[in-house]
């Protein structure tokens, strides 16, 4: 794979995966206030940003298959961590959101 869409697909992982933790801390700070409409669309920003950044792993895991190295490096590591820390933080901001909303009597 060349160098820079490496860069590139590295890159928007990390980019799309800190979108979406960003997105899901949002949501549950709206749940928090009782906006549980502005929650949930935050939660759907943030399951789209976790789409974007499997497009970009993707691409890398497509490089690999089709017998393309892919320089595994520090950065290519970081990025994947950011992806699963987005993934899992999105379910538990999906959980946070719903206790909530039923403390709250929604």
């Amino acid at each position: 794979m060349e160098q820079e869409a490496l860069l590139q697909s590295i890159m928007g992982l990390i980019m799309h995966s800190g979108n979406a933790k960003s997105e899901c801390m949002e949501a549950i700070q709206f749940a928090k206030a009782g906006n549980f409409q502005a929650a949930q669309d935050k939660m759907k920003l943030a399951h789209e940003a976790i789409i974007e950044a499997h497009h970009a792993q993707t691409a890398l895991l497509q490089q690999e298959a089709q017998g393309q190295k892919v320089e595994v490096s520090l950065l290519l590591i970081h990025a994947q961590d950011h992806l699963m820390n987005a993934i899992t933080f999105r379910d538990l901001a999906q959980e946070l959101v719903e206790v909530h909303e039923q403390i709250k009597g929604k």
